[in-house]
């Protein structure tokens, strides 16, 4: 999703959810929203002379991403009693998601998102969500079902902000957890729609101790430490990585990644691509590691195992 799936118009948007079976179902938790990108590259939002409309959201781009790539993904969310609502819930049906755990709700709209990159390098977004549908999640509203089917549970902390929806997704956690499930957690650290800095931090971590598995970028290292150096593996081991974390995986852009786990750590140097757009780069590398724990939970267990998960990274940078 993010900005590489291409929208059409279909005749019908039906609400029943695309169900599917599967031993290593990945479940994926939170928002689902419309982005709305500059027609060009490289212009601030201001300057920006026309936008297109594409799926996003972290979690709905990772449940596509493994979808893609032959697996087996579910997402549970809340979207707007709207035309974007249908639309979004569509698409997770024509590729191959079950969309069954997504909920339409009547009184408040789907969430939107204006994004774009900067001549400068610099990422820049402008957010509505006053309240957005997604955030309006009650746990009476959770598809019980298609969590305890899950293999891995996967989410943000978009929808830790505020309330109903980060009291669900705390039950989702636990009914996941209780089931057997993996927690799989992408903080997907978004500034501008948190009360604070400090909000933003400890509601981040307030759930950190819980995950299984972890992905962070280095900007959010320095962010979640206070400012810590986030290439020193002794700031990651001391302060980020909790004793019953399985893999924690620091990604570095274009550099590559860093990967840590109980026994050992590493480093895997990045491939030289010409990259069309890293939106959802960062979603994209967390489908691919997801899809293959899935499928083998042996694969961290060993560096070459962490090796062979960071090669999906590259792959799916590819195909941006």
């Amino acid at each position: 999703m993010a900005n590489n799936l291409i929208l059409k118009t279909h005749p019908q948007i039906r609400k029943e959810g695309h169900k599917m079976t599967s031993k290593s179902l990945v479940v994926c938790f939170g928002e689902m929203l419309i982005d709305f990108v500059p027609t060009v590259g490289g212009v601030s939002l201001a300057e920006a002379p026309a936008f297109k409309k594409a799926p996003g959201g972290a979690p709905a781009n990772v449940a596509v991403g493994i979808a893609r790539l032959g697996g087996s993904a579910g997402f549970i969310g809340k979207v707007g009693d709207d035309e974007f609502g249908y639309m979004l819930a569509d698409i997770l049906k024509q590729n191959n998601v079950d969309n069954s755990g997504v909920r339409f709700d009547p009184s408040a709209r789907t969430a939107l998102a204006f994004v774009t990159l900067r001549a400068d390098g610099e990422r820049e977004f402008l957010f509505f969500r006053h309240p957005s549908a997604d955030m309006l999640l009650h746990e009476s509203e959770l598809d019980i079902n298609l969590i305890k089917r899950a293999k891995i549970f996967h989410y943000g902390s978009i929808s830790l902000i505020d309330e109903p929806s980060r009291s669900t997704h705390i039950a989702a956690m636990k009914i996941a957890k209780k089931s057997g499930c993996i927690l799989s957690y992408d903080p997907n650290l978004r500034l501008p729609l948190w009360p604070s800095e400090d909000a933003a931090r400890k509601g981040i971590m307030s759930i950190w101790d819980q995950a299984d598995i972890i992905k962070i970028s280095e900007d959010e290292i320095r962010f979640l430490t206070g400012g810590d150096d986030p290439y020193d593996d002794n700031v990651v081991l001391t302060k980020l990585f909790h004793p019953n974390l399985r893999l924690l995986v620091v990604t570095e852009g274009s550099e590559g990644c860093r990967y840590y786990t109980q026994k050992f750590h590493g480093r895997v140097g990045g491939v030289k691509v010409k990259p069309v757009d890293t939106t959802g780069a960062g979603d994209a590398f967390v489908g691919g590691v997801l899809n293959s724990i899935a499928s083998n939970l042996s694969l961290f267990q060993d560096e070459k195992g962490c090796e062979k998960l960071y090669s999906l990274r590259m792959h799916a940078v590819r195909s941006q």
